[in-house]
């Protein structure tokens, strides 16, 4: 092994690969799963790959242009069938029936566009609780937490307080961050129901 790929291979993931993998532990075919914030659609495309042609991912995003990107995406990878793209607030998670294996957040706001559009501490708030309550045991939520813009440092604040007070007897919550890095990485906070 030359020295180029022993170094790739000692780095540790970016915070969205580490979703990734926290993602590939639990979610198998068959499985209903969650993107609360579709945006380009990378997500979305990650858990149809998961789930497979016997599950089903819901995928919600405010944004017709996020939600033109991530159809886009999924249809250059034969990926359509089993992802139902909604156009609408993620707090409309509350109204799906079925039992989630996995939610993920990638919050802040839609890469390439307007910046002003992001989400907002009241609105993932809600969208977080409504995915705890139809959490299967051993389904996890992932918060990837973005503060380096407006209001995203309020957001992380709110998110923050509701998880730490999470009975210990119901969850786990694990934050996982780099912490000698500059203008405010993002950061993942992973709640697992057990």
């Amino acid at each position: 092994m030359n020295t180029m790929e022993a170094h790739n291979r000692a780095r540790l993931p970016r915070i969205t690969e580490m979703a990734h993998r926290l993602l590939a532990e639990r979610v198998k075919a068959g499985d209903t799963v969650v993107d609360a914030t579709a945006g380009n659609g990378h997500d979305t495309l990650f858990l149809a790959g998961l789930v497979g042609e016997t599950g089903m991912v819901h995928a919600y995003d405010i944004q017709e242009a996020a939600i033109q990107a991530t159809a886009a995406r999924l249809e250059k990878a034969g990926m359509s069938d089993c992802v139902v793209l909604h156009h609408a607030s993620h707090t409309e998670i509350s109204a799906l029936a079925a039992p989630l294996q996995a939610v993920i957040f990638n919050l802040g706001y839609l890469p390439g566009s307007n910046k002003t559009i992001i989400t907002r501490a009241d609105s993932t708030l809600q969208a977080v609780q409504a995915a705890l309550s139809r959490l299967v045991s051993g389904g996890i939520v992932l918060l990837v937490v973005y503060r380096g813009h407006a209001g995203g440092e309020e957001e992380a604040a709110v998110l923050e307080a509701y998880v730490r007070k999470l009975p210990a007897r119901e969850f786990l919550v694990l934050k996982y961050e780099y912490i000698n890095q500059e203008n405010q990485p993002p950061y993942i906070l992973a709640i697992e129901k057990k």
